[in-house]
């Protein structure tokens, strides 16, 4: 075999369940009424004799730190030969799968039938774990090819505005949710005080896909800055604009395997905010959905990619899988923000839960409570640990393949966070992933820029992040270390390097 060959081997399974579930994503619990579509994870596995890397990703809201360690427990056990240490997980961040995490904050009532969660997890973590060894074992000479398309899915989900809305005239804040200031998440744009979006978007589509050894189309990593949340509210199981993704793709590439990565997109989503009417028109007249839409256009990106990408197919590249535990800077508490959270549970525990109205309504509403209970007490625990553990500790994954590299993190990541990065890489091509999975991170909180935060909101508010801006930063630099680390063929570069073009200065 050649010096480098790759080896490719691929899996999925479907983790959907008819039975009733807790559906996890949104501030109120939900029970899933049906399966829309499957709730799907893909695993890709390549390897060429020097390294390998092993990706996963789940139709899932994210991976809890203590969900990555069964996982990787249990494909220890039952795989021993799979390296279990270059599995790097993802989620594509829909809000419609079952509940792969606790439930948050287990103290309201709920008289809807549903499976209990250790028993989804147990499923769950069983089919992941046998797709992991399926795709190890079955490694095979393939080849790759990549490139980077185009298009429009995420939008920002912030919105500024001249004023503090916190000191709008009868606003009632909302404590264990969010703290509004010059920034929204969502918020209306019809507002006479709106100014402008907070941060642009970013419509590129990352593209690597893989061959088997006869150059024969077999799968592709698709990474796209957009959480798949156009039905982010509803009452059953789904891949979201995922799901028709693999439709389209199949009907024209046949059986192939679709991994997709959420590039960092903690202030976007593929809601557009201030065009409604024109988009319902657009929609009706087209007769067409919002999630069909994407795909359509995430589609046209991966076959018009695939058309020029595949005149380069190469069979052998080197390959690294770079691995470093790192330090964050977490964000702070202060004492006044302390005593805040402190009041305020005392207030929301005080609050009955719901007697009145139907079922639904009633798990919606205290669930909704508890978990505001649940996010005042976290601020709370923080804010005597913090001087003691001013940092927060993270495993970064980074994967070289050529001229191409991946760039995992836990974290609900600001899309700037990621420009910086790329900017700086010294690869072609450089996917960053957000919401990976990380055993040693608890949860998938917010890193917000320094805008982000001085605008506050959801997604910048205390509630939401552990890691502050500086640590968002040391983020990105810690990544850029381990791109350039080992990388003389690729010379780093602090600014782009090509030439000016005639006019400009």
């Amino acid at each position: 075999m050649k010096t480098n060959q790759i080896l490719i081997g691929w899996s999925s399974r479907n983790v959907s369940t008819d039975k009733p579930v807790a559906i996890h994503g949104q501030f109120f619990l939900r029970i899933s009424e049906k399966v829309r579509d499957p709730i799907t994870v893909t695993v890709l596995a390549i390897d060429n004799g020097e390294d390998s890397a092993i990706f996963l990703s789940g139709d899932v809201t994210g991976f809890y730190g203590f969900m990555v360690k069964m996982i990787r427990d249990r494909v220890r056990r039952l795989g021993p030969d799979v390296p279990v240490d270059k599995l790097v997980l993802n989620a594509t961040h829909t809000h419609t799968t079952g509940d792969i995490a606790f439930p948050p904050g287990a103290d309201y009532p709920c008289d809807m039938e549903r499976m209990p969660t250790a028993e989804y997890q147990e499923f769950f973590v069983a089919s992941i774990a046998d797709a992991v060894i399926e795709a190890w074992r079955g490694r095979q000479p393939g080849a790759v090819a990549w490139g980077y398309g185009y298009a429009v899915a995420g939008h920002s989900r912030r919105t500024v505005y001249f004023d503090d809305t916190s000191k709008r005239p009868g606003v009632v804040g909302r404590p264990g949710m969010m703290v509004d200031g010059h920034a929204v998440m969502y918020g209306k744009t019809n507002d006479p005080m709106f100014s402008h979006y907070e941060a642009g978007a970013d419509h590129f589509v990352n593209l690597l896909y893989t061959f088997d050894a006869a150059h024969k189309l077999t799968g592709a990593i698709v990474n796209v800055p957009c959480p798949s949340q156009c039905s982010e509210m509803d009452w059953s199981l789904s891949a979201d604009f995922w799901h028709e993704v693999r439709l389209n793709l199949r009907q024209v590439h046949g059986q192939i395997f679709i991994l997709p990565q959420c590039a960092a997109a903690g202030d976007l989503s593929p809601r557009i905010l201030h065009y409604h009417k024109a988009q319902a028109r657009r929609f009706k007249l087209k007769k067409i959905s919002e999630r069909q839409e994407i795909a359509d256009r995430i589609t046209a990106a991966f076959n018009e990619v695939l058309a020029w990408a595949s005149k380069d197919i190469r069979d052998a590249l080197p390959l690294k899988h770079e691995i470093k535990v790192t330090e964050l800077t977490r964000r702070r508490i202060s004492l006044q923000e302390y005593e805040d959270n402190v009041k305020t549970l005392s207030e929301l525990e005080a609050e009955p839960f719901a007697t009145e109205g139907s079922a639904k309504d009633r798990l919606m509403q205290d669930s909704t409570l508890s978990v505001r209970r649940l996010r005042c007490r976290r601020v709370i625990e923080r804010y005597p640990e913090q001087d003691a553990h001013p940092t927060l500790l993270m495993q970064l994954h980074v994967v070289k393949l050529g001229e191409v590299a991946f760039a995992f993190n836990p974290f609900e990541l600001y899309m700037d966070y990621m420009h910086r990065i790329q900017a700086r890489s010294p690869f072609e091509q450089t996917f960053v992933v957000q919401v990976s999975g990380d055993e040693s991170v608890a949860s998938y909180d917010y890193v917000a820029t320094e805008r982000g935060v001085a605008g506050g909101g959801y997604s910048a508010s205390l509630y939401c992040n552990q890691v502050s801006p500086v640590g968002g930063q040391e983020l990105v630099e810690a990544t850029l270390e381990l791109l350039n680390r080992n990388n003389s063929a690729n010379e780093p570069r602090g600014a782009d390097s090509r030439a000016p073009v005639s006019g400009e200065q």
